[in-house]
């Protein structure tokens, strides 16, 4: 990773646009209908430091290479972060490429190296994206407390939460219907009971682009992995950063993680995994063999 991709929360925040022109106006239309409060310098304005001051992030756009090092240089001087158009080697942050659904944002950069690329990224992943996404999210965050305090078990939230993105309260949501969304998920929230564990088996040889969609969508979602000592590094990285990790475990204990309501993703290297599996079968735990793909 050679950018550390962040997010700065405009609610309250002042942004700094410098310069004129088409540039300075595409930052401009950049930021309509977020929360932030737009503050535009031009000429002479934009190289005084205090100009600056109180501001989030600084957006310098300006033909003359002159003008736009001063201004890079006050913004710097009141200890804003600068992003100057088309100059990467006087920026503090670039601008990637954005998906814009509200509460849901994703963004595509390449470090200023290629924002062509990022702009054709952003359309592949964009059609992947519906446009409720925003709303589902702010459903979610409506309720975030009374879930966090009906569910103080990690494991027992994030399955409720897997389950609850792909049920009818966000169904509901995506379709605008959001105090409907509401009472479903309280609804659903109110049942909820401890679930079922289960471990799945995971080729982990690698590299990571012969596994299946299902088995990258499992690393994405266990609660811990329990890895073969020569599980590949690609592999390994697919998985959620804070799921605990653990070296192989006898079956008794994976059948004690899976009865606690874990969802197990056993990273598998070694050919003996079967008896492993046949072994939890025989306890009454449910597992899941996720093949390489073809």
């Amino acid at each position: 990773m050679d950018a550390f991709p962040a997010f700065f929360p405009l609610a309250g925040a002042t942004v700094v646009i410098a310069g004129t022109g088409e540039a300075a106006e595409a930052k401009v239309r950049l930021f309509e209908g977020s929360p932030a409060t737009l503050r535009r310098l031009r000429g002479d304005q934009a190289l005084t430091p205090s100009a600056y001051a109180g501001a989030a992030l600084a957006f310098i756009a300006a033909e003359d290479d002159s003008f736009a090092a001063a201004a890079a240089a006050a913004a710097r001087a009141a200890h804003v972060p600068v992003n100057v158009v088309d100059r990467p080697v006087l920026c503090d942050f670039t601008t990637p490429a954005i998906i814009d659904r509200g509460e849901v944002v994703a963004a595509i950069g390449t470090g200023g190296a290629s924002p062509m690329l990022a702009t054709l990224l952003r359309h592949d992943i964009e059609a992947q994206v519906p446009e409720g996404a925003g709303r589902v999210a702010a459903l979610f965050r409506t309720l975030q407390a009374e879930i966090r305090q009906a569910l103080p078990e990690t494991h027992r939230r994030r399955a409720f939460l897997r389950a609850a993105l792909s049920g009818p309260a966000a169904r509901a949501a995506q379709a605008g219907d959001m105090a409907g969304a509401a009472a479903l998920l309280r609804r659903a929230l109110a049942a909820d009971g401890p679930g079922l564990g289960a471990v799945q088996f995971i080729d982990a040889r690698g590299p990571a682009d012969r596994l299946t969609l299902g088995a990258a969508r499992a690393l994405a979602s266990a609660d811990v992995l329990v890895c073969d000592p020569a599980a590949h590094e690609e592999v390994l990285r697919l998985a959620r950063r804070d799921a605990e990790r653990l070296g192989p475990q006898t079956p008794g204990r994976l059948a004690e993680l899976a009865g606690g309501g874990l969802r197990i993703a056993r990273l598998v290297v070694d050919p003996g995994w079967r008896t492993e599996q046949a072994a939890l079968v025989e306890a009454g735990v449910d597992t899941e063999v996720l093949p390489i793909a073809s």
